[in-house]
């Protein structure tokens, strides 16, 4: 397996522990009172697109030549430090 195709790999372990931690607030969110409903759903629909983007630049990576990975792989890096940086901030428990 190549370096490009590891890092792929890893990268969708990432996105797929976000979308579980996602999953985790949704839960949460449904069992909470109305105020508190409302704040979650709003950090879930922007947690819900952030996750999109990041789904996004993982198969544009997967596209991406050798030519331009290093930049492809630049920003992919940052959408998914702003998501998960998100997810952080909206008090869903994460291990990476």
């Amino acid at each position: 397996m190549t370096e490009k195709e590891l890092y792929q790999q890893k990268q969708q372990a990432r996105l797929d522990e976000w979308a579980a931690r996602i999953a985790e607030l949704k839960a949460r969110a449904a069992g909470a009172g109305a105020a508190a409903q409302i704040e979650l759903k709003r950090k879930i629909d922007a947690l819900d697109v952030q996750l999109d983007r990041g789904r996004a630049q993982l198969a544009e990576l997967a596209a991406t030549g050798e030519d331009a990975w290093d930049s492809a792989k630049a920003h992919a890096e940052a959408t998914w430090d702003a998501l998960k940086n998100a997810i952080a901030e909206a008090d869903v428990p994460s291990d990476s």
